[in-house]
């Protein structure tokens, strides 16, 4: 650490520039600390001596209004602090990192480096790769402070934002409201998020921002005359039950209301929830609950509630922490007001953002996304701010990755992700012609891992084909489903021309055996589990077709062949777990060629049996298949019991689920809200319509690894008020 006493004739003059914040700090922190936080002023301002901001003021400025956020709006300690004043020294390139280190202690390291690659992220402004640059934002922040500095930070810029070119104050305008804004919402930091919105549209949409805050300033004095009536009944009832309470009136943030206007397509008269009253309660917090529903009580004797408005985040808060009362209730001249019942603990959780009450469970057990990452920082703000970084744990994965294309676009990847997987993230077709690429300009193979920020561009060949050792080298199912499937339509060309010249030699040959039976003797014969791999050796040359009339002739003879014939399933159903002879359905190709059957539509976690077609290889059928007793008493004999290998709950299978439901507003959205955002789990396809019973009914195919994961949909589904019922179909 450098000498932190400020004296000479330079430093005196930057106490008394920032006396405001050195008095925030010592306040805040001890001595020792307010030593260590001078000693980094100082050497910031001898860095960026010369260095202005666009309306000529010091750069430093800057640094220190953040670095003031950073305390009091956000409430981040000493390591936080000084790493806010040197971040410009090391962004600029006047100071690195590792030199920081050196003087503050190591912890100031990764919030250093985590902030300069934030910097450097060069944003698109695309509502469809809005979420992808906000993850990349979030994946960089290997230590949880980075990202709320970086609020900070970008908080101060738009609080100055008058001082940038036009060209930067619209482009850190979207930035900051489609990326910033959202990342504080996440993290219940819903001041720093209203006003970065509220900032933001004054910028975007002017002409909206003026009309509304016109509005809302004329209807100001009509608002309080509003207020003071309305409360007139309701605070001495509140009185005489001995509640403690505040009351404060809060009106709804410019942005709220402009989007309100702009979802609904109303004009601002029309948006009845402007303000709301807050009724903030002060009483211990195992009384909470209860007084406020008492409250609650009181003030609908008086008015009519809207039951459609009523919010209980009481009993059951919100997932990012939120905790409070709502109901909407109607006044007798027909005026609408918003109420909020909420304790002095809940309120403070709601304007500071620093709890979140629940627990994230699996920390350890690998990546984890940034939408996790996000829900974890907030647990740990709530308990301890300064130390959230030893709580989280330090290089602890997100489990993904974000790649740039060389135009700028973004491309989310998990981590460990190669440059095939990237070429067939883009497209199939880059994917399957492939042959390397340049990685931030350098040359590279196709097995190269990619890391964050890589920008990434691919290099293909007309004469290239996936191999099968591509299998190797990707790790998104994506590539990997595709290699697999190039990988059987090529051994279905070649088996193509193998029975072609089998056809031809039976018919030659004029033996009274069927294609299909000569081939289920020869799969037996060669030990091989599909007519397309006979073909193959066919063609290839590794069947003798001399050998094959041979065969044919004894089998249709009843003589015993040479070779042992795989034992095959006769009975209606078998238990088949631990069944050496099992047909194994797992994700290699080799020696295998299956698909699963259309009529029944198995996946992981169904009973399952196997059946040698000759054009297609094995179909997996489940057992309860509408066509299962069919095919084992007409053809027995090309019948194989199979199993699913356990380890193969990655995959990707699509289940279909009937749904029947009353046929009333809003129900087909809450079904598809409960699936994919609160099991988080793809639609493939959803078709409900209206019959004659007042019902909507229909079917939705959604991706699943197994028979677990329909269940669950099927049961949250069927709890949905208003769905009748929900079952999943077998074909």
């Amino acid at each position: 650490m450098t000498d932190g006493n400020m004296t000479g004739a330079g430093n005196i003059e930057i106490k008394e520039r920032y006396a405001e914040f050195l008095g925030k700090c010592a306040g805040y922190f001890s001595q020792k600390s307010v030593e260590m936080i001078e000693s980094a002023l100082a050497l910031a301002a001898e860095k960026l001596a010369g260095h202005t901001r666009y309306d000529g003021r010091p750069l430093l400025d800057h640094s220190v209004n953040t670095a003031l956020i950073v305390i009091s709006e956000i409430g981040l300690g000493r390591n936080s602090t000084i790493s806010t004043l040197l971040h410009d020294p090391v962004r600029i390139g006047l100071l690195t990192a590792d030199e920081a280190g050196k003087l503050y202690g190591q912890q100031c390291i990764p919030i250093l480096k985590g902030l300069c690659n934030i910097s450097d992220v060069h944003t698109k402004q695309s509502k469809e790769q809005a979420d992808n640059f906000r993850d990349l934002i979030v994946s960089y922040s290997t230590d949880p402070r980075v990202i709320l500095i970086k609020l900070a930070d970008r908080l101060e810029v738009m609080r100055h934002l008058d001082i940038f070119p036009k060209e930067k104050r619209l482009k850190k305008s979207w930035e900051s409201m489609n990326l910033y804004a959202q990342i504080a919402h996440k993290l219940g930091l819903y001041s720093i998020k209203s006003e970065l919105e509220d900032i933001s549209l004054r910028h975007l949409e002017p002409r909206d921002y003026k009309n509304i805050t016109a509005k809302l300033e004329e209807t100001s004095a009509e608002r309080e005359q509003f207020i003071g009536k309305f409360l007139e009944p309701v605070l001495p009832k509140l009185d005489a039950a001995g509640i403690k309470y505040t009351i404060k009136s809060r009106t709804k943030s410019v942005h709220s209301i402009w989007s309100k206007m702009k979802r609904v397509g109303i004009p601002f008269e029309e948006v009845y929830d402007v303000f709301a009253l807050r009724i903030i309660i002060d009483c211990p917090r195992e009384q909470e609950k209860q007084l406020a529903w008492n409250v609650y009580s009181i003030v609908t004797d008086f008015y009519t509630p809207n039951p459609e408005r009523m919010r209980d985040w009481i009993s059951i808060p919100k997932s990012n922490g939120y905790e409070s009362l709502h109901t909407t209730v109607v006044t007798g001249e027909g005026k609408w007001v918003e109420i909020q019942i909420r304790s002095e603990r809940m309120n403070e959780v709601a304007e500071r953002g620093i709890a979140a009450h629940w627990r994230y469970k699996g920390v350890n057990q690998g990546g984890i996304g940034s939408e996790q990452w996000l829900a974890k920082v907030r647990e740990l703000m709530e308990t301890d701010t300064q130390n959230i970084a030893a709580n989280l744990g330090k290089g602890e994965s997100m489990g993904e990755i974000f790649v740039f294309t060389p135009k700028g676009d973004l491309r989310k990847l998990p981590e460990g992700a190669t440059l095939l997987d990237f070429a067939f993230d883009i497209h199939t077709g880059l994917g399957c012609t492939c042959t390397g690429g340049r990685i931030n300009q350098r040359n590279m193979q196709i097995r190269e891992v990619l890391h964050n920020g890589d920008i990434v561009e691919i290099f293909t060949s007309k004469t290239q084909k996936p191999k099968a050792d591509w299998l190797n080298v990707v790790q998104t199912s994506k590539a990997r489903n595709k290699i697999r499937t190039f990988l059987r339509e090529e051994q279905a060309k070649e088996a193509n021309l193998g029975r072609e010249e089998l056809e031809r030699k039976l018919k030659n040959w004029k033996l009274p055996i069927s294609i299909d039976d000569a081939v289920a003797v020869l799969c037996k014969y060669y030990k091989v589990k599909t007519g397309t791999e006979v073909y193959g050796r066919i063609a290839s040359g590794g069947i003798n077709i001399a050998d094959v009339k041979d065969l044919l002739i004894r089998h249709l003879d009843g003589e015993p062949l040479s070779q042992p014939r795989r034992r095959v399933s006769t009975a209606p159903k078998q238990t088949v777990t631990g069944n050496s002879d099992a047909l194994i359905i797992d994700d290699t190709i080799k020696n295998l060629d299956y698909k699963l059957a259309k009529c029944c539509n198995p996946i992981f976690g169904d009973e399952v049996f196997g059946f040698v077609t000759i054009n297609s290889g094995i179909t997996i059928h489940r057992e309860d298949c509408p066509n299962a007793m069919r095919l084992r008493q007409q053809y027995p004999y090309r019948v194989l019991p199979a199993q699913w290998r356990s380890e193969n709950a990655q995959g990707t299978f699509q289940a279909s689920i009937r749904v029947v439901a009353e046929n009333t507003t809003g129900i087909v959205n809450r079904i598809t809200e409960v699936i994919s955002q609160e099991l988080r789990i793809n639609i493939r396809s959803m078709s409900l319509s209206p019959n004659d019973k007042g019902e909507i009914t229909g079917l939705v195919n959604v991706e699943v690894n197994g028979t677990q994961i329909v269940d669950m949909v099927i049961y949250k589904v069927g709890n949905i008020k208003g769905v009748i019922r929900a079952y999943r179909i077998k074909s």
